[in-house]
């Protein structure tokens, strides 16, 4: 009897660590290969809307660039050069997304005197990378592109960082971590903590509600991508940013709460700006409100910028 009690629960046992290893390489696979978008669609999507100008873009000067990751793969970037001037701001695009969404910032910046470097988070567009690690790794890619574009432009014109949803995430977790290179950033639907950010999205599109399924994804995702969700938190560096930030979200993003940027901005030392949009789902605050979007940044850049 005991040696079938015995047997009994080894197999139990077994069966439950199957299941939890099929659960958990499930869970980091949804993370770490989360489906992106077509760049054909992509494409249509901003041309059918007017935000890229496809004469424009032929036509504008530019180059390409190649730009190497400190995680041992290949960064594609586009320096756009429609001005003369040495003032620069790096766009970071969302999660799912590619450089064709960051050029109707580009535009935004034009305006406001700025060229622009847009580029392909790893593993989106035309970057290497195998992975999506929403700002973990994607920090000091960012990083890199900075230094590169540093030493390009030179110290005396004006750096900045525009990042949107994840590339909002990133630029703070950049801005945080390492020697800022940049002399501001335009922070749009940032996450405030990326545990919390998953275990909303869990409780609002799936039945899973127990933070159990955030500790095995955790424990995957460190055996197989060397990181956990804990390290993904931009408010625990975004004290160590004194450069001006300006937040923006919308209030009717449901995916992004707006209260992590409320959070971010009342961490946020020194200068800095909020602006909240009533129109707009997440990372749609421009779309819905181009000209209302476009005067913020420019009192941004008038209160905090242009006057050092």
């Amino acid at each position: 009897m005991k040696r079938r009690l015995l047997f009994i629960t080894g197999v139990l046992s077994s069966i439950f660590t199957a299941l939890l290893t099929i659960f958990g390489f499930v869970a980091s696979n949804k993370l770490m290969y989360l489906k992106l978008k077509d760049t054909e669609v992509i494409l249509q999507r901003e041309t059918l809307a007017k935000r890229f100008d496809e004469k424009w873009y032929e036509i504008v000067q530019k180059k390409e660039l190649w730009i190497d990751s400190p995680n041992d793969y290949l960064l594609k970037a586009i320096f756009l050069k429609p001005l003369q001037t040495q003032n620069t701001v790096i766009i970071c695009h969302g999660v799912t997304e590619n450089k064709i969404n960051s050029i109707k910032y580009a535009r935004l910046f034009e305006q406001l005197g700025f060229n622009s470097v847009i580029y392909d988070h790893r593993r989106h567009g035309d970057s290497g990378g195998k992975t999506t690690s929403f700002g973990f790794y994607e920090k000091t890619d960012l990083k890199a592109i900075v230094s590169f574009i540093r030493e390009k432009i030179g110290k005396e014109a004006l750096l900045g960082i525009h990042g949107e949803s994840m590339g909002a995430a990133t630029t703070i977790l950049y801005a945080g971590t390492f020697k800022e290179e940049a002399d501001f950033y335009v922070v749009d639907c940032p996450f405030s903590d990326f545990t919390e950010q998953v275990l909303h999205i869990l409780r609002s599109e799936t039945p899973l509600r127990s933070t159990m399924t955030l500790r095995i994804a955790n424990l995957f995702l460190k055996l197989r991508d060397g990181y956990t969700l804990k390290l993904i938190s931009p408010r625990e560096v975004i004290k160590n940013i004194a450069t001006p930030m300006l937040f923006i979200h919308s209030l009717e993003d449901e995916l992004i709460l707006p209260h992590m940027t409320k959070e971010l901005y009342e961490a946020k030392k020194g200068d800095k700006m909020l602006k909240l949009f009533n129109k707009g789902a997440h990372a749609k605050s421009f779309n819905e409100n181009p000209q209302e979007y476009e005067q913020t940044v420019r009192e941004f850049l008038n209160r905090f910028v242009f006057t050092q």
